[in-house]
């Protein structure tokens, strides 16, 4: 079992990965398909996020890195679950962000309830925890050491 901090690591990236991927793939979809209603603007933003500024997909990784930080230190089942706990983190995110990020931006709350929105918020987050679950089940795991079984 790897320890605290590396599950944390391994978790922090794999989010950020799976932003880069699976959630700005998503996003692509559906810019690139542009269905009515679930319309997305381009992939990969640039724009500036107050208060400081940074581009938006900076951010999106920062904040799914400490989305998969937090999955990476508590999730305890087994790796072959990882694919559907993941989908559920995803789905904690997306309900984080119709619920509580909208209100602290001043944006309506819960999209507004249309619907679209939270076909596009659970579609994009939660392909985003399908990755991250995915790649951390691809996260070799640890071997004991030499060490664990020399006195045995």
């Amino acid at each position: 079992m790897a320890s605290i901090q590396k599950r944390i690591a391994y978790g922090f990236v794999a989010a950020v990965i799976s932003v880069m991927v699976f959630h700005q793939g998503m996003w692509s979809i559906l810019h690139f398909l542009a269905l009515p209603g679930l319309g997305m603007p381009a992939p990969f933003p640039m724009d500036g996020v107050p208060p400081f500024g940074v581009p938006r997909i900076v951010s999106l990784c920062f904040w799914g890195g400490v989305w998969g930080a937090l999955f990476g230190a508590v999730w305890r089942g087994p790796r072959s679950s990882n694919w559907w706990a993941g989908i559920i983190l995803g789905c904690a995110a997306a309900l984080t962000g119709l619920f509580i990020v909208s209100a602290i931006k001043g944006l309506p709350i819960a999209g507004g309830w249309v619907l679209n929105n939270w076909i596009k918020s659970f579609l994009i987050n939660g392909t985003w925890g399908l990755g991250v679950g995915l790649l951390l089940a691809a996260v070799p795991a640890e071997s004991s050491s030499r060490d664990d079984h020399a006195y045995r």
